[in-house]
């Protein structure tokens, strides 16, 4: 396993109090809102498109909009975990108390999942990751997803240095596109892919 520099992961340990701090102040608030529903409902389409009751794996959960959005969609779902590198941020999530569900603090450098999935989610955490570790966690993140699984990965705006990874050779492309923002003044590109058996 590749290891991050003493220099990176002070960085990375600086961003996580930075977000913290942030989680705290309210500043990600606004991912509830309606602007944000058009990434929301292209994430949730694909889960609803490609299976029926799965077990989904949210990295980057932050708060956990996207678990609030199935819930008010009514999607079926048998587990959800949501994982995010910000204490503050799943604090706030698990005051939702939803059912079947749990929410971890963990940093996606070295997450490994207990369990396989029918879905795993990148919601805008990909980018996050150190460069020299896309691959290493790609490649654990895949292992723990089932046999012509799903993932889905949405990145705010071009994600330059993340999609060249996704063209992997146990991920067959489903769906790439573009969506915009309710008031098109900011988009994201998502990628839907199946893992080959």
């Amino acid at each position: 396993m590749k290891k991050l520099s003493f220099l990176e992961r002070l960085k990375n340990w600086k961003r996580k109090l930075r977000w913290d701090r942030q989680y705290k102040s309210g500043r990600w608030d606004y991912l509830f809102d309606k602007e944000e529903e058009p990434r929301y409902t292209g994430i949730i389409s694909a889960i609803n498109r490609y299976t029926k009751n799965p077990k989904i794996l949210d990295l980057g959960a932050g708060e956990g909009v996207l678990r609030f959005k199935l819930k008010t969609t009514k999607s079926v779902v048998e587990y959800y975990c949501g994982v995010d590198f910000s204490k503050v941020s799943i604090r706030k999530a698990k005051k939702f108390n939803f059912e079947k569900s749990k929410f971890i603090v963990a940093d996606l450098h070295y997450y490994t999942p207990d369990q396989n999935y029918d879905i795993i989610v990148f919601n805008e955490a990909f980018y996050y990751i150190n460069h020299k570790l896309k691959s290493e966690v790609l490649e654990r993140i895949l292992s723990k997803l089932n046999d012509n699984g799903i993932l889905i990965v949405s990145i705010f705006k071009e994600g330059e240095g993340c999609w060249a990874f996704f063209n992997h050779e146990r991920l067959e492309k489903l769906e790439f596109y573009n969506i915009e923002s309710s008031k098109g003044n900011r988009y994201w590109k998502l990628g839907v892919y199946r893992k080959k058996s």
